[in-house]
């Protein structure tokens, strides 16, 4: 189902998911029971699941360094505020693509395309991404994706009831940023084997980061695994940011990154940023992750 050239909405069994070209952003995804996965933009935060490119994070002072010159370069990125181009608008998928423009190098000085490819299949929802360096120097470039979740998942629900549980255990020491910036102290990990119990409490000092995460896939759903769940998992991603507003809101964003913000006191050259993908000219990246969901 096609509504004008602004959104797309996808359909496979009992499932349909709404993308829009503003940010290339998954701003539904709902089962035909009534359950809407996604968090819905409410004022306290007003996005979906934007994609962060070319950058995860913060850099220090939003300024990205490249041969003597300064770009602005604002948290995670410029592709969340971007207008992508429809490439493929199907029944249950469609794709949309990013290329470098003059606005683009303006914040970002090397030619890319990036293109996100929604598919909708009876169980669940993929999302592919592939960067490729259309340029002719090394593109230094990082890739997230960023969806949030209502949380609870179903009303009356208590938000404590609620739990991540990981494929692998996570004992390492979890990472924090303070002012978008990544600290170099290490926290404990609030992992308990698998298990890491969901709460506001949680997000007082900002996101929890697992940098490495072991796991590739994680499951959402309240404990006695009673009500509506959500499984997401990855690949190509090599850490994990799980986040909601330190003052307390309605959802929960499980985040896979493949790089992550400027550590305190780096303010070098962006080539030479901890984290980022260095990809040569012509060479392509793909990553993806998938959100399967239930109701019961």
């Amino acid at each position: 189902m096609t509504n004008g050239d602004d959104f797309h909405c996808i359909r496979s069994g009992s499932l349909a998911a709404t993308i829009k070209a503003q940010g290339a952003e998954m701003c539904s995804l709902r089962h035909k029971d009534g359950i809407e996965f996604v968090w819905q933009a409410e004022p306290v935060w007003p996005r979906h699941a934007p994609l962060l490119f070319p950058i995860v994070g913060r850099l220090a002072n939003d300024e990205l360094r490249h041969r003597g010159k300064t770009y602005r370069m604002t948290q995670h990125g410029f592709a969340r505020d971007s207008r992508f181009v429809w490439g493929a608008r199907e029944e249950n998928r469609c794709t949309l693509v990013l290329e470098d423009s003059e606005t683009t190098r303006e914040r970002y000085p090397f030619a890319f395309r990036l293109t996100a490819t929604y598919a909708l299949d009876d169980a669940g929802l993929d999302l592919t991404l592939a960067v490729e360096n259309t340029g002719n120097e090394t593109l230094p470039v990082s890739l997230g994706g960023h969806p949030a979740f209502n949380w609870p998942l179903q009303a009356g629900m208590p938000k404590e009831s609620y739990a991540l549980t990981f494929t692998q255990e996570e004992p390492s020491p979890i990472c924090r940023v303070e002012g978008g910036l990544l600290l170099a102290a290490a926290d404990p990990s609030p992992v308990q084997g698998t298990v890491l119990p969901l709460s506001e409490a949680l997000f007082t000092n900002d996101a929890v980061i697992l940098n490495p995460v072991n796991s590739s896939a994680v499951r959402y759903a309240a404990g006695q695994g009673a009500g509506p769940w959500l499984k997401m998992s990855w690949r190509g991603f090599r850490e994990l940011g799980i986040w909601s507003k330190p003052s307390g809101a309605p959802f929960v964003c499980i985040e896979p990154w493949r790089g992550y913000a400027s550590p305190v006191g780096f303010d070098g050259e962006f080539t030479d940023k901890p984290g980022l993908m260095h990809m040569a000219p012509g060479a392509e990246e793909q990553l993806s992750f998938r959100m399967e969901v239930g109701t019961a």
